[in-house]
């Protein structure tokens, strides 16, 4: 097998396909949209590539590829890459660039950004078998008493929270884990600037004759654009709120675009109060991070426990 391959360089006479060999180990876990390393030039340095085809063989294809590094793109990307750069005159590893995660587009794999992790602490042993311990006196100390009760109710808790609620030391955790009652486990954890943010829930208002033959007329059509004239206060957002919480039901996405960040504060608000916690949020000012995973979550349909909004999507703007 053949892997047709856009290495990542700039120069435009660079700006084409190369053919690579597809080693045996590599045949099933190759496929359009991989991110790949590759012996490239006279010297056959490794540099990064693309995957935007396979095929059978070609004359071309004398080396090999190195490594299959993960895959960031989809078919429909490469595709999507390829008309960019016809329409726009450049090239397609650019185009491609702009459809990486946030923080991952640098070929210096120390310098892209990891997840964040946390360490997690979670019961081992059974509750019976733990509180029988208690009541024969094997488990004795009152601390480790005080966290394995509060464990029982609250499974799963950050490490640090628990050091803190329970006032106890790493040591105290230490000897539970030793004695394998619990055990403590490195998860990934999102970095969601909007974390802990308590907003008041809402329920869509009673629209108005004018509101409700604007959000008809837009409801019901396909492919057409609307401008929604009302002077500020007249209801604008509501009805872009009912036609988002339409879009969802029928398991479409939706995407508003904010003029400014310096709104994104009241927008989140307003939009939180009304669908939950299945809202993403994407714009220059977060961290590097906290895009990275934003980005991740819109990539992945990712629903974060949203009660009003019953269907795989993210309300996401930017």
């Amino acid at each position: 097998m053949v892997a047709e391959i856009i290495v990542n360089r700039l120069a435009k006479d660079l700006n084409r396909i190369f053919d690579y060999v597809v080693p045996a180990g590599m045949m099933d876990s190759i496929r359009v949209g991989a991110r790949v390393f590759v012996p490239f030039g006279a010297k056959n340095s490794t540099v990064e590539g693309f995957v935007v085809g396979l095929k059978a063989e070609s004359e071309w294809a004398k080396k090999e590829i190195v490594e299959i590094e993960d895959f960031p793109l989809t078919e429909e990307n490469v595709k999507l890459a390829r008309l960019m750069a016809r329409r726009y005159f450049c090239n397609i590893s650019e185009c491609i660039k702009l459809m990486l995660p946030p923080g991952e587009k640098t070929t210096n794999l120390e310098n892209r950004i990891k997840d964040k992790t946390a360490n997690f602490v979670y019961l081992k042993k059974d509750e019976d078998e733990i509180e029988l311990d208690i009541e024969i006196g094997k488990i004795k100390n009152s601390k480790h008493i005080k966290v394995l009760r509060f464990l029982e109710e609250n499974d799963g808790v950050y490490k640090a929270d628990l050091e803190t609620l329970m006032e106890v030391s790493s040591a105290v955790l230490k000897t539970l884990e030793k004695n394998g009652y619990i055990e403590i486990i490195e998860q990934k954890i999102e970095r969601n600037p909007f974390k802990g943010r308590e907003v008041k829930r809402d329920k869509p208002l009673s629209l108005t004759d004018e509101q409700q033959r604007a959000f008809d007329i837009i409801d019901k059509s396909k492919f057409n654009e609307f401008l929604l004239y009302g002077v500020t206060g007249s209801g604008k957002t509501e009805v872009y709120l009912q036609l988002i919480q339409s879009a969802l039901d029928k398991g479409k996405k939706a995407i508003v675009l904010v003029p400014e960040i310096s709104l994104t504060p009241q927008m989140v608000d307003r939009f939180s109060s009304r669908f939950g916690d299945c809202i993403c949020v994407l714009h220059s000012k977060l961290s590097t991070g906290e895009r990275n995973d934003q980005w991740k979550n819109i990539k992945e349909r990712k629903m974060q426990n949203c009660n009003r909004c019953k269907v795989s999507n993210f309300c996401s703007y930017w």
